[in-house]
Order: C-alpha cells, then structure tokens, then sequence
C-alpha cells in the first residue's frame, strides 16, 4: 500500500508542481526562534515529508541546508520515510505543467532561445484551480514566548532541475527570532531572495522600531512591489499580533489562538470562522 496525504491540493509534498523535465523537486525549512537554530532541504524528490528532513538537519546535524541526493542520504539515515518520485504527481499539476510547456513554446524570442521562466505566483489567481499553487507554510507562538516558522514548497511549475526558491533559504522566505517575528512567505521566489524578505522585516522591527504590521506591510507592498514581486507571508510577533499581508488577489490563511475559533480567509476583506 502507497497512503498519501489527504489533500493533494498544496503545492508541498503530493500535489507538487513539476518542474520544466518532469520531475519534482521539493524544498522545505524550519527555524527555531528561541536559538535561531535553522534546517532546510533543497532539490528533494524522494523525501515524503521534507519538513520533517528539514527539522532533521536542525537538530541531528551541524548544517543549515542539505541538498538533494545528499539530502536524501541524511534523511534515509535518520529513518525518515523516503518514496518513489511518482508519490508526488497528480494528473492537476501534470495538465499545469503541460499549459506552462506549450507557453514556452509561444514565447520564443528571435533567436529561438526560450524566455525565462515566468514566475507562477502561489497567490496570482485563488480563484482559478489551474493556476492555484498553494506553497505550505506555518508560524507560532507558545505560551513560553518561543517562536518558530516553517514553510515547505515544490516551487514553480516548469522550473529549471535544480532550481532554488525562497523557502528553503533561512532569511529570505522563511526566519524566526523571538526577539521580533516569525514569519514564513510564498510567492515569487526569486524576488524574496532578492530582498531577503523574511529578514528585512524582522530587521525593520529590531533595528528601526517599527510594528510587524508596518514593517511587513512596507516589504510586500514597496519593497517587494518595487522589484516585481508577487506574493505575500504569515507573520506572528513575540506579543502574538499577527500580520498576512499580500500584493495579488487573495492569499489562502488561517489562524488559531487558544480558547478561539479557528478562523480563515481568502481575500483582503477579513477572516471567516470555520464550521
């Protein structure tokens, strides 16, 4: 028996997107805010549950980022359960890699050299399920004050085979520090490198005095906007405000407190409580 995680509707783990070959290739990171202890994963393909590799490398090892086949050979070590790549394809991300192809093939400059590839925004189009990606991530805050952030992600659909996005680099798509925020992003990768993005808002925090509010508001809608990233995060500070700011049509979150009713959201009008 293959079991599969329940919803394949994510872009992390079943339900990754392909890359420009056919393959997949998935990246994940974790950090831990009370130490600034970090573990990533880059460029896996046979790992089921990346994050857990990522959280391995944190605390089995004295790395921050492992890639690929070694990546693999660490979390096999570890007795982390590793899959045939098959275990992550679905017929949806098959048909949106194969959209991506014949894009490509429009889009050929006079030298017949295809054009970059064309960042697919997680967030561009929530309505639409063929262009919906959905890169995974999560933050908290606990009753000690530590807080943590996590984001796990199969990249953009039609990427080039080793290609590296934002989330698995501590500092630009994902940073915890209990001294500001935790916060984990999706979006236009290359662009969140760029701007570090992650790190930049906690920076503005500790070092100019802003709220997280305004500091992550500043990054994705000046910042981030001003390079020509879309996108958006999930932001949690050490006194529990939280922060999703986004610069497309919606972003797909939620949020829990203890004692309260779980509640979500798509667009920018607000949350709605979940029945």
């Amino acid at each position: 028996m293959n079991p599969k995680p329940s919803s394949p509707s994510f872009n992390a783990g079943d339900g990754a997107v392909f890359t420009h070959e056919g393959t997949h290739e998935l990246d994940a990171a974790i950090m831990d805010g009370a130490t600034l202890r970090a573990g990533a994963v880059a460029c896996v393909s046979r790992v089921r549950r990346p994050l857990r590799a990522a959280r391995a490398v944190m605390e089995r090892s004295e790395h921050v980022l492992l890639v690929a086949a070694g990546a693999e050979a660490f979390a096999q070590a570890c007795g982390l359960e590793l899959v045939d790549p098959v275990f992550f394809s679905t017929d949806a991300r098959r048909t949106q890699l194969q959209h991506a192809l014949s894009a490509d093939k429009s889009m050929m400059d006079h030298d017949g050299a295809a054009l970059v590839f064309r960042a697919s925004s997680t967030l561009a189009a929530p309505l639409l399920e063929s262009s919906k990606l959905g890169t995974v991530g999560a933050v908290a805050l606990d009753r000690h004050g530590n807080l943590a952030a996590a984001t796990s992600t199969g990249g953009m659909t039609n990427k080039r085979c080793g290609r590296v996005g934002d989330s698995p680099l501590i500092g630009a798509g994902t940073y915890a520090d209990n001294r500001t925020a935790a916060i984990s992003c999706t979006g236009t990768g290359e662009v969140f490198i760029r701007g570090v993005v992650a790190y930049d808002i906690c920076a503005r925090m500790a070092y100019g005095g802003q709220t997280l509010e305004v500091a992550a508001h500043e990054v994705v809608m000046k910042t981030l906007a001003a390079l020509g990233g879309r996108g958006g995060l999930i932001a949690v500070d050490a006194q529990g405000h939280l922060s999703f700011p986004f610069n497309t049509e919606g972003m797909y979150r939620g949020h829990a407190r203890l004692g309260e009713a779980p509640q979500t959201a798509i667009f920018v009008e607000g949350h709605a409580r979940i029945k």
